[in-house]
């Protein structure tokens, strides 16, 4: 979408401040890293959903989760929106669209006197059943993320890492599968997936995955059969899935497990070395975030002339869009990517 001759530049109206973005003539801030008088949240990650803030505008899914995560603390007042429905923010008219990150995850569009922006928050293309699926915007700024902005980053099908984890459990039918995923999203399309592949008996859960699993299914997500995996004498779980969180797969608590297979759901299986250090024997390439092909046909898909990058790998992703006659600036925006319970390693 090209810009009128009179509409202003994005950077002009779009400031990176010590918050975070702020949309400066329509007072409010996006997932700002501290306490702010209104803010705009993509999705219910920790690192873009902080605690605090007076008026927060997201999704539907995303104020619940947040709700869940933080209770009484999350925010003083919420205002939902549906996909699509555009809402007045002084000078600004603002809406979101589906990332497909997780959830209720969001892109913000705005627009200003003829110019729009869209900040994406993270995102994926490939297909997940537990969430709506990314919506290209086209605009004159795409402000994006690059978790995983290096060529050797190519995931594979997520049904073909399912079938190898299923592959190994009639492989170990004594053994216990215990595979670590980030409680929020991970947890709940890896539970999908199994469902969609066939394993309809119970998915046991570490204690710390099943409030977020609850928040799921209160939206309309069913998972089917969950079991708290704490409680289960241990010859009950041989030849049993056990989710758990990524820190808990190698402590004491999956140690009492029988025998287990350690696996980890996350993009960054792609990189042997990180799956070796961490112990694990079944690393399952299975990430929330979009690769680079995707990353690429996105930048190509929104047509903007300019890209933003806000955290991850920024070079590479900037280097191949300037070879496509994209403008790329690195925003390094602090705060993103550095999610607790090793949400960032699990991606």
């Amino acid at each position: 979408m090209g810009r009128m001759a009179a509409a202003p530049h994005p950077e002009t109206w779009l400031k990176v401040t010590p918050h975070g973005l702020c949309c400066a003539p329509g007072g409010f801030f996006i997932d700002p890293t501290r306490a702010v008088d209104r803010a705009f949240v993509t999705h219910a990650h920790s690192d873009h959903a902080r605690p605090g803030h007076r008026a927060v505008a997201a999704s539907p899914a995303t104020l619940a989760l947040m709700r869940a995560r933080m209770g009484e603390g999350a925010f003083q007042e919420s205002q939902p929106l549906a996909w699509g429905e555009r809402v007045r923010m002084g000078e600004v008219t603002v809406w979101l669209e589906p990332a497909g990150h997780v959830l209720g995850s969001a892109q913000v569009a705005m627009e200003y006197r003829g110019s729009r922006a869209v900040v994406s928050g993270d995102y994926k293309r490939h297909p997940d059943p537990t969430c709506d699926p990314f919506v290209p915007v086209p605009c004159d700024v795409f402000v994006t993320e690059a978790t995983f902005a290096l060529p050797v980053f190519r995931h594979p099908e997520p049904d073909e890492e399912i079938a190898r984890l299923l592959a190994s459990v009639r492989l170990f039918p004594e053994r216990t599968h215990v595979v670590g995923c980030y409680s929020l999203g991970k947890t709940q399309r890896l539970i999908a997936l199994l469902r969609r592949a066939g394993w309809d008996g119970p998915i046991w859960l570490h204690g710390a995955l099943a409030p977020m699993c609850a928040v799921y299914e209160a939206q309309g997500v069913a998972l089917g059969d969950l079991r708290p995996a704490t409680v289960a004498a241990k010859a009950a779980l041989a030849g049993a899935i056990v989710l758990a969180p990524p820190g808990a797969i190698a402590d004491r608590w999956a140690r009492r497990l029988a025998d287990p297979v350690v696996g980890l759901a996350s993009g960054w299986m792609r990189v042997r070395q990180r799956a070796k250090s961490r112990g694990v024997e079944l690393p399952l390439v299975i990430s929330d975030h979009a690769d680079w092909d995707e990353l690429n046909a996105t930048l190509d898909e929104v047509g903007a002339p300019e890209v933003w990058v806000t955290h991850g790998r920024e070079e590479a992703l900037i280097h191949a869009a300037a070879q496509r006659g994209i403008h790329g600036r690195a925003l390094r925006l602090v705060g993103y990517g550095d999610e607790d319970d090793g949400e960032a390693e699990a991606g």
